[in-house]
């Protein structure tokens, strides 16, 4: 099965501001998305700004989210964490409370959020997806994170395309 990766977004020229909140649970593959979030961001947006703020786990992350909005410390926020499915439906239960929470964050302050919490099966798709480079989640939600910037930065009327 092929994965389709977000093109490298176009540069823009407006200076950008952009958190990543992490959760340390399952810690060698959020690290993975980190740091192929990081590389993304520090490459395709030069000279942005990037704060990492760090959480225990997945149900966490959105607390951090909602509180870094309001402030409206970031252009863009992502949320990483990764879950891996059980013998029960916690996961899916924890997975669907986030996604829902991220949401409501997203549009009841108008920041972007990137939802790159993963909610997987197995550890063979988490090093597959979080590890790796063919498909690394991180990147793509490093790319996703920029294409929203700019969009936001162009419809807020402070940047043009370069």
């Amino acid at each position: 099965m092929s994965s389709l990766v977000p093109p490298k977004p176009r540069t823009m020229t407006a200076k950008r501001n952009f958190a990543i909140v992490a959760s340390r649970f399952n810690p060698e593959y959020v690290q993975g998305l980190v740091n192929h979030a990081s590389t993304e961001l520090r490459e395709q947006a030069v000279g942005a700004n990037l704060a990492l703020y760090q959480v225990p786990g997945a149900f966490e992350i959105p607390a951090v989210v909602r509180e870094l909005a309001v402030q409206k410390r970031a252009d863009a926020i992502l949320a990483v964490g990764v879950i891996l499915k059980g013998q029960t439906d916690h996961a899916e239960h924890l997975a669907g409370s986030v996604i829902y929470a991220l949401q409501e964050i997203v549009l009841n302050h108008g920041i972007p959020v990137i939802h790159c919490v993963l909610s997987l099966e197995n550890e063979a798709q988490a090093r597959e997806r979080c590890l790796g480079d063919k498909i690394n989640r991180g990147t793509e939600a490093a790319r996703a994170a920029i294409g929203i910037t700019n969009v936001m930065l162009e419809l807020r009327g402070r940047v043009t395309t370069a």
